[in-house]
């Protein structure tokens, strides 16, 4: 597939999944995992077709990877859990979009960094940041939701 065409698709696919939560939807295990290993997944193996990473192409991966791990991590902790139909939903919340705004701007100033030391495009998937971002998000909201004792929600509703 076309790294263009990759890009809009996970993009429109980050909005949907960002203003269903926005509005509100059922906390499902699977909607909550699958995404961020998905692009995790394609993330590193986008990587494994570069050829000859350099150390400081891995040092950037890994800078940016930490940073979005800890923003994913804070913005779960933004995210409004409550009991719905005897199951547990999620809501975002106006700090979860501006924890997304900052680690936005934080991730794009970190590109244009990465961009002057050199460090090419391809070795910055944009899915691989925005997965880690989600495992981030996935750790802390996983764990709260997990501690309510409200049963998550099963299939599509």
């Amino acid at each position: 597939m076309d790294s263009s065409l990759l890009a809009a698709v996970v993009v429109v696919g980050v909005i949907a999944v960002v203003v269903k939560r926005f509005v509100g939807e059922p906390l499902n295990g699977r909607d909550l995992a699958v995404p961020p290993l998905v692009l995790v997944g394609i993330g590193i193996y986008a990587l494994t077709k570069v050829d000859h990473l350099t150390g400081t192409e891995i040092g950037w991966v890994v800078a940016g990877s930490v940073v979005g791990l800890v923003f994913g991590a804070v913005r779960g902790t933004t995210v409004r859990l409550f009991r719905k139909g005897g199951v547990l939903w999620q809501r975002y919340s106006g700090w979860t979009v501006a924890v997304w705004v900052a680690s936005f701007a934080i991730s794009a100033g970190l590109g244009y960094l990465a961009v002057h030391a050199g460090v090419r495009a391809e070795a910055r998937p944009m899915t691989l940041s925005i997965g880690v971002s989600l495992l981030g998000e996935l750790a802390t909201l996983g764990r709260r939701a997990l501690s309510t004792g409200v049963p998550f929600a099963t299939g599509r509703r």
